[in-house]
């Protein structure tokens, strides 16, 4: 499975199988994730076979069976939100090629014992979890914005600017919100999020996932 393949069946996932990581697996995510950790200054974490990521609550409700998870931590510093929303939406990609399933948690997990199992320190940020297993099922699209309304282009937009833009929509939000704008003119490009705590961590997935879609040789950051 290609990362471009991966991005379109990628859905969120709240319920896993009873079903162990295999040391395989285990070994090319931790691998994954020591090289955006070494790329972008991050102290993302796996942790594996361990239930307290959810609130009892939440565990017994809205989630089953996340027992595995990445820790999202990094220095606090100025623009870590947005690598670490890049990072991770490279990381949830990845778990997809390898035929697992995933899950984006903000505002729901357990910051206490999240922040217990994790060796980036007490100063550190930690913004959310990926929770990464196999699914009871592989999840449904969320409702997506058109392109129309998160996109514009002066003049004939290009394809790459297209793919670019339907790839950002499939990208997991705060509370699927979109709230991002994309800006095109010529081979150069713009993107902005507007939502609060999280437009920060948003900028840098939705980034992952236009790149993704449009093709770095094709554009440039502006």
């Amino acid at each position: 499975m290609t990362f471009q393949e991966a991005m379109h069946a990628r859905h969120k996932v709240s319920k896993y199988m009873d079903k162990p990581l295999t040391s395989d697996v285990v070994k090319k995510l931790n691998h994954r994730i020591e090289e955006q950790n070494r790329k972008y200054g991050l102290n993302m974490q796996l942790i594996t076979n361990r239930k307290d990521a959810m609130p009892a609550i939440f565990a017994k409700t809205m989630s089953k069976g996340v027992k595995n998870y990445i820790i999202l931590a990094g220095p606090n510093s100025e623009g870590v939100d947005e690598k670490l929303g890049y990072s991770s939406a490279d990381l949830m990609i990845y778990a997809q090629t390898l035929g697992l399933n995933t899950w984006w948690i903000g505002g729901m997990y357990s910051c206490k014992n999240v922040r217990k199992n994790s060796d980036a320190g007490d100063n550190a940020k930690i913004v959310g979890v990926v929770a990464v297993g196999y699914g009871e099922n592989q999840g449904v699209p969320h409702k997506s914005k058109a392109a129309s309304e998160v996109s514009s282009y002066e003049g004939a937009p290009p394809q790459w600017f297209n793919e670019g833009v339907s790839a950002a929509l499939l990208a997991p939000t705060a509370m699927n919100k979109q709230a991002f704008a994309v800006k095109g003119k010529e081979n150069k490009v713009s993107i902005s999020y507007n939502n609060g705590s999280y437009s920060d961590v948003d900028l840098g997935i939705c980034k992952y996932h236009f790149e993704l879609g449009a093709g770095t040789d094709n554009f440039t950051w502006i």
